[in-house]
């Protein structure tokens, strides 16, 4: 499928009622518990993506307009939301996330890309040269990727109590590798 910017702005807009539906009002066991060694839980996704709005899609998108490949971007540490997190409940984070992304979609929208703006490069710190349209495309993917976390996360919580079933359902498969 081809990028287009407004579906990709669409999708950003649901994220956070997405996850406050998944996430609201359960308990707290169900929301820090993840599905094995090296995998988030649901309050970890949470905070995640709370990072990457302060730290990682619009100062990226912002290097990328000003400054193209001359400054390449800072590496986004991935499990800043250990420490940032501690203290908070779970309605906070969703409502910090909420807040956050809404500033962000309007930033976004300002940029007025065109595609000539989207074709433009930055220089990702592995990754090399990447274009506007290539980050914005990941961040709406990155999105889709933790929600599926969260409910990987929230499905194992069931994963004895389903029995023989468990055979049929691939979201109660063992991670393969570690979280992106």
């Amino acid at each position: 499928m081809r990028f287009q910017l407004d579906d990709a702005i669409d999708l950003l807009k649901r994220t956070p009622t997405v996850l406050r539906g998944m996430l609201t009002g359960l308990p707290e066991e169900w929301a820090v518990s993840n599905y094995g060694e090296g995998t988030f839980s649901p309050f970890d996704v949470v905070g995640h993506l709370i990072h990457g709005e302060r730290t990682d899609w619009i100062p990226r998108a912002r290097i990328i307009l000003e400054q193209g490949e001359q400054r390449p971007f800072e590496p986004f540490d991935r499990y800043a939301m250990f420490e940032a997190g501690k203290g908070k409940t779970m309605l906070q984070l969703l409502d910090t996330f909420a807040m956050i992304r809404a500033e962000n979609v309007i930033v976004l929208q300002r940029m007025k890309l065109t595609a000539a703006k989207l074709a433009l490069c930055g220089k990702h710190p592995a990754l090399g040269c990447v274009t506007m349209e290539q980050l914005l495309a990941t961040w709406a993917a990155h999105d889709l990727n933790h929600i599926a976390q969260v409910a990987k996360a929230l499905a194992f919580q069931y994963a004895e109590a389903v029995g023989p079933w468990r055979e049929y359902l691939s979201i109660l498969r063992p991670p393969v590798a570690r979280f992106v």
